[in-house]
């Protein structure tokens, strides 16, 4: 099988993943911060390393700062329902996943206000149009970082500039980007930062994390018990415990530090190197095609998404055709993207998405290509 859906789920893990998770399970698997007994120590020890990673990789000054999260989405859930009140207005843009959307659509039912920024057909957002939403009641600038459809890169340093100069709140959705691009929040100007441990990061599903910039206050989603603070009743106001409540995921955290060890080791240049030669050997082959449509910026820098379709044919029927004939896993379908899908006008058909890893190869590309060759020579 060639996998080639490495937007959803990066597969395989680096080796070290796997090597981490069971020595963490059979010699750490005690509670962490629960107890003061050697066990619970070394697992707590695991739990502060991976941050400590994290903080390296998007140059945190503070590891405490990065809260554990069961993924990217609860992470975005955390940030917008525990920053914004009523009366609120968000700048978004229409590229972003529904884990953007839906925290917003249900927010608007208690008086906040969202703008979704219409952007062109390549998922490019125009600066001007963002800066020309503003209104006087707008508290935060939330984007995606890459659109998880058509790979396009979003302008979030200079939104990170505008945010300042208006004194808003810059939220962002790393979802695509997060161990694909380099990431320092001081230098973007990010306040909130979203990851997800699943996809660049290489660590199990199940991890994720948001990055609070100090000086950032959010209520918490979940309120319980955090090993601090006991004797009262009252949620603790430390980082990052208050936002911790209950058991954290230590065995999937130790295998999210080993991909990030991975990642650091490797060097980001290196892998976006590889993942980007991929992109266009793919991009190439398939422009070539009689009857494929591709979508997205046409160019570099974007994220390691390509997304296709052949003529007017469903684009599932295509991805089932891939996966049993051809022995290539990818996505087909909305993505959990509506708004992006508008912005292409692929609501109705979708799209068939390929998403690239460092563990992707030339060959696997070569046959990719040749695969939706005779697709696109058969399929009406």
């Amino acid at each position: 099988m060639i996998y080639l859906d490495n937007a959803a789920t990066t597969w395989p893990k680096p080796p070290g993943v796997e090597k981490a998770i069971v020595e963490t399970l059979r010699e750490k698997g005690a509670n962490p911060g629960r107890g003061s007994h050697q066990l619970s120590l070394a697992a707590g020890r695991v739990v502060y390393h991976t941050r400590e990673l994290l903080a390296e990789l998007f140059t945190i000054h503070d590891p405490a700062r990065i809260v554990f999260t069961l993924n990217c989405t609860e992470a975005l859930n955390l940030a917008l329902k525990g920053f914004l009140k009523p009366g609120d207005h968000v700048l978004t843009s229409s590229m972003e996943h529904n884990s953007m959307i839906r925290p917003l659509k249900a927010l608007s039912a208690s008086g906040v206000e969202y703008t979704a920024v219409p952007c062109n057909q390549r998922g490019e957002l125009d600066l001007t149009a963002l800066e020309q939403a503003l209104q006087t009641n707008t508290r935060m600038i939330a984007l995606t970082h890459a659109s998880n459809v058509s790979g396009t890169l979003m302008p979030i340093a200079e939104a990170g500039l505008l945010a300042r100069r208006h004194d808003l709140v810059l939220l962002v959705d790393a979802a695509q980007t997060a161990g694909i691009f380099p990431i320092d929040v001081a230098a973007l100007h990010i306040d909130l930062l979203a990851f997800p441990g699943h996809k660049g990061l290489y660590g199990p599903s199940g991890t994720g994390g948001l990055y609070v910039r100090e000086g950032i206050s959010l209520v918490p989603l979940r309120y319980g018990g955090t090993g601090s603070q006991s004797e009262s009743e009252e949620q603790p106001n430390i980082m990052p415990e208050m936002f911790e409540s209950g058991t954290v995921n230590t065995i999937g955290i130790a295998g999210l530090g080993a991909g990030v060890e991975f990642l650091l080791e490797e060097g980001l240049d290196r892998i976006r190197e590889h993942e980007a030669a991929l992109l266009e050997q793919l991009r190439s082959g398939l422009a070539t095609i009689p009857g494929l449509v591709l979508y997205g910026p046409g160019r570099q820098p974007q994220a390691p998404v390509l997304s296709v379709n052949i003529r007017g044919n469903d684009s599932g029927e295509v991805a089932f055709l891939l996966d049993r004939i051809h022995q290539i896993a990818v996505r087909a379908g909305l993505h959990c993207a509506a708004l992006a899908h508008r912005t292409l006008g692929t609501t109705k058909q979708g799209v068939v998405r390929f998403g690239i890893s460092y563990f992707n190869t030339a060959e696997e590309i070569e046959r990719a290509i040749k695969a939706m060759e005779e697709l696109a020579r058969n399929l009406d």
